[in-house]
Protein backbone atom coordinates (compact mmCIF):
# COMPACT_ATOMS: atom_id res chain seq x y z
CA UNK A 1 0.00 0.00 0.00
CA UNK A 2 2.80 2.45 0.81
CA UNK A 3 4.34 1.82 -2.62
CA UNK A 4 1.04 2.53 -4.40
CA UNK A 5 0.53 5.76 -2.43
CA UNK A 6 4.09 6.92 -3.07
CA UNK A 7 3.65 6.30 -6.79
CA UNK A 8 0.36 8.20 -6.83
CA UNK A 9 2.11 11.15 -5.20
CA UNK A 10 5.15 11.20 -7.49
CA UNK A 11 3.97 9.68 -10.78
CA UNK A 12 3.73 12.13 -13.70
CA UNK A 13 0.45 10.52 -14.80
CA UNK A 14 -1.16 11.48 -11.48
CA UNK A 15 -0.38 15.20 -11.67
CA UNK A 16 -1.40 17.70 -10.55
CA UNK A 17 -1.60 16.28 -7.02
CA UNK A 18 -3.75 18.49 -4.81
CA UNK A 19 -3.49 18.10 -1.04
CA UNK A 20 -5.29 19.94 1.73
CA UNK A 21 -3.91 20.38 5.24
CA UNK A 22 -5.32 18.97 8.46
CA UNK A 23 -4.01 21.37 11.10
CA UNK A 24 -4.09 19.47 14.38
CA UNK A 25 -5.17 21.21 17.57
CA UNK A 26 -2.59 21.43 20.42
CA UNK A 27 -1.47 17.92 21.34
CA UNK A 28 -0.63 16.45 24.77
CA UNK A 29 2.48 18.01 26.36
CA UNK A 30 2.12 21.22 24.32
CA UNK A 31 1.25 24.52 26.06
CA UNK A 32 -2.18 24.84 24.45
CA UNK A 33 -3.38 21.31 25.17
CA UNK A 34 -6.61 20.91 27.09
CA UNK A 35 -6.33 18.00 29.51
CA UNK A 36 -8.47 15.08 28.40
CA UNK A 37 -8.94 16.60 24.97
CA UNK A 38 -7.69 13.85 22.62
CA UNK A 39 -11.22 12.84 21.61
CA UNK A 40 -11.94 16.41 20.50
CA UNK A 41 -8.62 16.64 18.64
CA UNK A 42 -9.34 13.41 16.76
CA UNK A 43 -12.91 14.44 15.99
CA UNK A 44 -11.83 17.80 14.55
CA UNK A 45 -9.03 16.20 12.50
CA UNK A 46 -11.34 13.49 11.17
CA UNK A 47 -13.93 16.08 10.19
CA UNK A 48 -11.38 18.12 8.23
CA UNK A 49 -9.92 15.05 6.53
CA UNK A 50 -13.35 13.76 5.51
CA UNK A 51 -14.33 17.21 4.22
CA UNK A 52 -11.21 17.38 2.05
CA UNK A 53 -11.88 13.96 0.55
CA UNK A 54 -15.57 14.71 0.03
CA UNK A 55 -14.64 17.91 -1.79
CA UNK A 56 -12.40 15.91 -4.13
CA UNK A 57 -8.83 16.43 -2.94
CA UNK A 58 -6.27 13.73 -3.72
CA UNK A 59 -5.33 13.55 -0.06
CA UNK A 60 -4.04 15.66 2.78
CA UNK A 61 -1.13 16.60 5.02
CA UNK A 62 -1.32 16.07 8.79
CA UNK A 63 0.75 18.44 10.90
CA UNK A 64 0.96 19.41 14.57
CA UNK A 65 0.18 23.04 13.78
CA UNK A 66 -1.19 23.77 17.26
CA UNK A 67 1.97 22.76 19.11
CA UNK A 68 3.53 26.23 19.26
CA UNK A 69 6.20 27.05 20.23
CA UNK A 70 7.84 24.31 18.17
CA UNK A 71 10.91 22.27 19.00
CA UNK A 72 13.71 22.88 16.48
CA UNK A 73 14.46 19.17 16.13
CA UNK A 74 13.29 16.18 18.18
CA UNK A 75 9.74 16.31 19.54
CA UNK A 76 8.71 14.53 22.79
CA UNK A 77 7.50 10.91 22.68
CA UNK A 78 4.02 12.16 23.64
CA UNK A 79 3.80 14.05 20.34
CA UNK A 80 4.81 11.01 18.30
CA UNK A 81 2.32 8.82 20.15
CA UNK A 82 -0.52 11.32 19.74
CA UNK A 83 0.11 11.88 16.03
CA UNK A 84 0.31 8.13 15.39
CA UNK A 85 -2.99 7.57 17.18
CA UNK A 86 -4.63 10.38 15.21
CA UNK A 87 -3.26 9.14 11.88
CA UNK A 88 -4.65 5.67 12.58
CA UNK A 89 -8.10 7.16 13.26
CA UNK A 90 -8.29 9.18 10.02
CA UNK A 91 -9.44 7.99 6.58
CA UNK A 92 -6.12 6.94 5.02
CA UNK A 93 -6.89 3.88 2.90
CA UNK A 94 -6.30 4.42 -0.84
CA UNK A 95 -5.61 8.09 -0.12
CA UNK A 96 -2.41 10.13 -0.26
CA UNK A 97 -1.55 11.18 3.29
CA UNK A 98 1.63 13.02 4.25
CA UNK A 99 2.77 13.79 7.81
CA UNK A 100 4.80 16.84 8.83
CA UNK A 101 6.18 16.97 12.37
CA UNK A 102 6.91 20.62 13.11
CA UNK A 103 9.27 22.23 13.33
CA UNK A 104 11.70 19.71 11.93
CA UNK A 105 11.59 16.12 13.14
CA UNK A 106 11.70 13.94 10.00
CA UNK A 107 12.63 10.84 12.00
CA UNK A 108 9.43 11.10 14.02
CA UNK A 109 7.48 11.79 10.82
CA UNK A 110 8.89 8.69 9.11
CA UNK A 111 8.09 6.58 12.18
CA UNK A 112 4.49 7.82 12.26
CA UNK A 113 4.06 7.33 8.51
CA UNK A 114 5.44 3.79 8.66
CA UNK A 115 3.28 2.80 11.64
CA UNK A 116 0.07 4.27 10.21
CA UNK A 117 0.61 3.17 6.61
CA UNK A 118 0.81 6.69 5.19
CA UNK A 119 2.29 7.90 1.90
CA UNK A 120 5.30 9.86 3.13
CA UNK A 121 6.52 12.95 4.94
CA UNK A 122 7.17 16.65 4.53
CA UNK A 123 10.50 17.97 5.82
CA UNK A 124 10.88 21.72 6.34
CA UNK A 125 14.71 21.70 6.49
CA UNK A 126 16.16 18.63 4.75
CA UNK A 127 19.59 19.96 3.79
CA UNK A 128 21.64 23.08 4.57
CA UNK A 129 20.82 25.25 7.63
CA UNK A 130 18.14 27.86 8.28
CA UNK A 131 17.69 30.59 10.88
CA UNK A 132 14.17 30.85 12.26
CA UNK A 133 12.22 31.55 15.44
CA UNK A 134 13.40 28.20 16.87
CA UNK A 135 17.03 29.22 16.32
CA UNK A 136 19.31 27.43 13.88
CA UNK A 137 17.87 24.32 12.23
CA UNK A 138 20.21 22.02 10.33
CA UNK A 139 19.17 19.50 7.72
CA UNK A 140 19.21 15.83 8.72
CA UNK A 141 19.09 14.20 5.31
CA UNK A 142 21.66 11.54 6.17
CA UNK A 143 19.68 10.33 9.20
CA UNK A 144 16.35 10.60 7.39
CA UNK A 145 17.36 8.54 4.35
CA UNK A 146 19.00 5.88 6.49
CA UNK A 147 15.96 5.50 8.73
CA UNK A 148 13.74 5.14 5.69
CA UNK A 149 16.00 2.34 4.46
CA UNK A 150 15.87 0.65 7.86
CA UNK A 151 12.09 0.85 7.97
CA UNK A 152 11.95 -0.90 4.60
CA UNK A 153 8.85 0.96 3.43
CA UNK A 154 8.14 3.01 0.30
CA UNK A 155 7.68 6.42 1.89
CA UNK A 156 7.99 9.61 -0.14
CA UNK A 157 10.11 12.48 1.17
CA UNK A 158 8.90 15.94 0.15
CA UNK A 159 11.36 18.64 1.20
CA UNK A 160 11.02 22.41 1.35
CA UNK A 161 13.48 24.59 -0.53
CA UNK A 162 14.16 27.81 1.39
CA UNK A 163 11.29 27.10 3.77
CA UNK A 164 8.82 29.74 5.03
CA UNK A 165 9.25 31.43 8.42
CA UNK A 166 13.03 31.18 8.01
CA UNK A 167 16.04 32.65 6.23
CA UNK A 168 19.21 31.03 4.95
CA UNK A 169 22.07 30.96 7.40
CA UNK A 170 25.12 32.84 6.12
CA UNK A 171 25.34 34.32 2.64
CA UNK A 172 22.11 33.62 0.70
CA UNK A 173 22.62 31.12 -2.10
CA UNK A 174 20.87 30.77 -5.44
CA UNK A 175 17.51 29.07 -5.14
CA UNK A 176 18.27 26.77 -8.03
CA UNK A 177 21.44 25.55 -6.34
CA UNK A 178 19.54 24.90 -3.12
CA UNK A 179 16.99 22.91 -5.11
CA UNK A 180 19.70 20.80 -6.75
CA UNK A 181 21.32 20.06 -3.39
CA UNK A 182 18.01 19.08 -1.84
CA UNK A 183 17.08 16.75 -4.70
CA UNK A 184 20.46 15.40 -5.81
CA UNK A 185 22.54 15.34 -2.63
CA UNK A 186 19.70 15.15 -0.10
CA UNK A 187 17.81 12.63 -2.29
CA UNK A 188 14.41 14.20 -1.67
CA UNK A 189 11.72 12.68 -3.88
CA UNK A 190 9.89 15.96 -4.39
CA UNK A 191 10.43 19.63 -3.59
CA UNK A 192 8.16 22.26 -2.04
CA UNK A 193 8.29 25.99 -2.73
CA UNK A 194 6.48 28.36 -0.37
CA UNK A 195 6.08 32.05 0.34
CA UNK A 196 7.69 33.75 3.33
CA UNK A 197 5.00 32.70 5.84
CA UNK A 198 1.87 30.60 6.31
CA UNK A 199 -0.70 31.80 3.76
CA UNK A 200 1.86 33.89 1.82
CA UNK A 201 1.81 33.47 -1.94
CA UNK A 202 4.59 31.75 -3.84
CA UNK A 203 6.68 33.89 -6.17
CA UNK A 204 6.05 32.43 -9.67
CA UNK A 205 9.64 33.22 -10.68
CA UNK A 206 10.99 31.26 -7.71
CA UNK A 207 8.71 28.36 -8.60
CA UNK A 208 10.06 28.38 -12.16
CA UNK A 209 13.65 28.55 -10.93
CA UNK A 210 13.21 25.44 -8.79
CA UNK A 211 11.35 23.53 -11.50
CA UNK A 212 14.03 24.28 -14.08
CA UNK A 213 16.83 23.33 -11.67
CA UNK A 214 15.52 19.81 -11.01
CA UNK A 215 13.91 18.42 -14.18
CA UNK A 216 12.24 15.12 -13.46
CA UNK A 217 11.50 15.94 -9.83
CA UNK A 218 7.94 16.94 -8.87
CA UNK A 219 7.66 20.43 -7.42
CA UNK A 220 4.77 21.42 -5.16
CA UNK A 221 3.35 24.78 -4.11
CA UNK A 222 3.62 24.97 -0.33
CA UNK A 223 1.70 28.09 0.69
CA UNK A 224 -0.51 30.94 -0.45
CA UNK A 225 -2.35 29.12 -3.24
CA UNK A 226 -5.86 30.54 -3.57
CA UNK A 227 -8.60 30.68 -6.20
CA UNK A 228 -7.04 33.70 -7.88
CA UNK A 229 -3.57 32.27 -8.50
CA UNK A 230 -3.70 28.47 -8.37
CA UNK A 231 -4.44 27.84 -12.06
CA UNK A 232 -1.48 29.96 -13.14
CA UNK A 233 0.87 28.40 -10.60
CA UNK A 234 -0.08 24.89 -11.71
CA UNK A 235 1.16 25.70 -15.22
CA UNK A 236 4.61 25.29 -13.62
CA UNK A 237 4.08 23.19 -10.48
CA UNK A 238 3.17 19.51 -10.31
CA UNK A 239 0.85 19.91 -7.36
CA UNK A 240 -0.09 22.02 -4.38
CA UNK A 241 -0.52 21.85 -0.62
CA UNK A 242 -3.21 24.24 0.60
CA UNK A 243 -4.53 25.08 4.05
CA UNK A 244 -5.54 28.64 4.89
CA UNK A 245 -7.53 29.27 1.70
CA UNK A 246 -9.87 26.38 2.52
CA UNK A 247 -10.73 27.44 6.06
CA UNK A 248 -13.96 29.12 7.08
CA UNK A 249 -13.56 32.87 6.59
CA UNK A 250 -9.99 32.24 5.43
CA UNK A 251 -8.83 31.92 9.05
CA UNK A 252 -6.22 29.19 9.52
CA UNK A 253 -7.58 28.46 13.01
CA UNK A 254 -11.03 27.51 11.70
CA UNK A 255 -12.36 24.25 10.29
CA UNK A 256 -12.28 23.50 6.57
CA UNK A 257 -15.24 24.91 4.66
CA UNK A 258 -16.42 22.44 2.01
CA UNK A 259 -17.78 25.22 -0.22
CA UNK A 260 -14.40 26.98 -0.20
CA UNK A 261 -12.64 23.65 -0.78
CA UNK A 262 -14.79 22.86 -3.81
CA UNK A 263 -14.40 26.35 -5.23
CA UNK A 264 -10.62 26.08 -4.83
CA UNK A 265 -10.57 22.75 -6.65
CA UNK A 266 -12.73 24.12 -9.45
CA UNK A 267 -10.21 26.93 -9.92
CA UNK A 268 -7.26 24.52 -9.79
CA UNK A 269 -8.73 22.07 -12.27
CA UNK A 270 -10.23 24.61 -14.61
Amino acid sequence: MNSEKKNALLDEDSRPVLLGVVHLRPLPASPGYSRGGMDEIISAAKSDAETLLEAGFDGYVIENFGDVPFFPTTVPPATVAAMTRIACELPTRDTIVIVNVLRNDPLAALSIAAAAGLSGIRVNVHTSAMLCDQGIIEGRAAETLRLRSELGQELAILADVDVKHAVQLGNPRDLGELAKETACRGLADGLIVSGCATGSAVDPDELSTVKEAVPGHPVFIGSGADESNIAGLLETADGAIVGTALKRAGDVGNEIDIARARAWLDAARG
